[in-house]
Parts: structure tokens; C-alpha cells; sequence
């Protein structure tokens, strides 16, 4: 087993960690259609039924993975609850994360999209940013290592950023058509981005130390 607290666990959890991994690549590549629909602008139907299909597919592994862990939990006693308990969390900000790349596709199929405005060279890069993140933590899944303070810190540069601008929409001069789009699909890429530190901090950090790690325990929406 790769994730540091789940190294104790019996080996009927290892699968649950691999589909998780294939999960999270399900969720980027959600990420990264939506993302592509709402900057280019044009005709999504394709991508939208390839979004939609991915996103039940993840549902469907969230939903069978969380029995199978219910069902280890019942055989098997309160001897891995804490790392159940972690499984159940992280499949969870997983199956979020899909979501929020569903939602950034409603912008576009409601006639969203970003192409030719001036910020474009801006969200493409925060874009490829976010894109990355999400190799990182299936990485990180599946390797463990030193280097979650170092991703968990980066991610929070991305989200600080993300929120700067959020904010300065509030006293922008542009009309509204252009900047409440714009903060509403910011939202989204900040929840997914804190949704993926907080995949990492669930598979590395054990149940019991929730109350003082608001990245694994918080909103899921945040």
C-alpha cells in the first residue's frame, strides 16, 4: 500500500486506492474538456455527452467502491475504520471534483466563453496550472513522498490567486456579461483546486487529526 497511513491496512483496500487513481484521471479529463469548451466557445455537443458519460462513470465507481467499503467495515470490525472512514472522504472529493468540471460545462452550454477576451492568455495558463495539479496528485496517490506541504502550498498560491481576481470583479468597470461569468467558472476551478489538496490530505493524514485539518475535513464545495 502507497498512502502513508493506509500502509497498515489489509490488502482488500489496495484496489480501492488504484480505482481511486483512475477516478481522479477520469476528473481531469472532465477538467480539461470543460475547460477547452468554455475557452474556445464552439460546438460542444461531442464534448458534453463525453463529460457527462465520465462524470457517471465516476459516480457509478463512488457509489460501488463506498458499499465495498461499508461491506470491509461490517466484516472486518473498527480495525480499519479510520482508514475507511479516509477512503470514503476521498472518493468523495473525488466524485465533487467531477462535478465542478459538469458545472464549468453548463457555463458553456449556456453560450459562456471566454475566447478572444483580453484575460484569455491569463486562463489558458491558470488552466494548464490546474491541469497539472491534477497529475500531481494522482502521483501522489500512488507514490506517496515528501512533497505533499510542497503541492498543498502551491495549490494554495493557485487558490489565492484565483480569489484575488474573484475579488476585483467586485469593483471592475467591465459589464457584467463578462466579469459574473468569469467569477462564477473562478469559483468552480478553486473548488476543484482545493477539492485535489484535499484528496491528498485524506489519503495521507489520518481520520483522528481531522479537527485540526480544515484541508481534509472542510466544505467540500471549498
Amino acid at each position: 500500500m502507497v498512502l502513508s497511513f493506509f500502509r497498515k491496512s489489509t490488502a482488500g483496500l489496495d484496489h480501492v486506492v488504484a480505482r481511486s487513481v483512475t477516478m481522479l484521471s477520469d476528473a481531469r479529463h472532465s477538467f480539461d474538456l470543460a475547460t477547452a469548451a468554455v475557452m474556445s466557445g464552439g460546438d460542444m455537443r461531442a464534448v458534453a455527452d463525453d463529460i457527462r458519460a465520465t462524470d457517471e462513470r465516476i459516480n457509478r465507481a463512488e457509489q460501488d467502491l463506498r458499499s465495498e467499503l461499508v461491506v470491509h467495515v461490517t466484516v472486518q470490525g473498527a480495525t480499519d475504520i479510520g482508514e475507511v472512514l479516509g477512503l470514503i472522504l476521498l472518493l468523495k472529493k473525488i466524485e465533487r471534483i467531477g462535478d465542478q468540471a459538469k458545472n464549468i460545462l453548463d457555463l458553456a452550454e449556456a453560450g459562456v466563453s471566454f475566447a478572444g477576451g483580453p484575460d484569455i492568455d491569463e486562463l489558458l495558463a491558470q488552466r494548464r496550472t490546474v491541469s497539472s495539479l491534477f497529475t500531481e496528485a494522482a502521483d501522489l496517490l500512488q507514490h506517496g513522498g515528501d512533497r505533499i506541504e510542497d503541492f498543498a502550498a502551491r495549490a494554495q498560491a493557485v487558490n489565492d490567486e484565483l480569489r484575488t481576481t474573484m475579488d476585483s470583479y467586485l469593483t471592475s468597470d467591465r459589464p457584467g456579461h463578462e466579469v459574473v461569468p468569469r467569477a462564477i467558472y473562478q469559483r468552480y476551478v478553486k473548488r476543484i483546486v482545493s477539492n485535489l489538496v484535499g484528496v491528498v490530505r485524506s489519503a495521507t493524514e489520518p481520520i483522528s487529526q481531522g479537527d485540526s485539518n480544515t484541508d481534509v475535513y472542510g466544505d467540500l464545495d471549498d
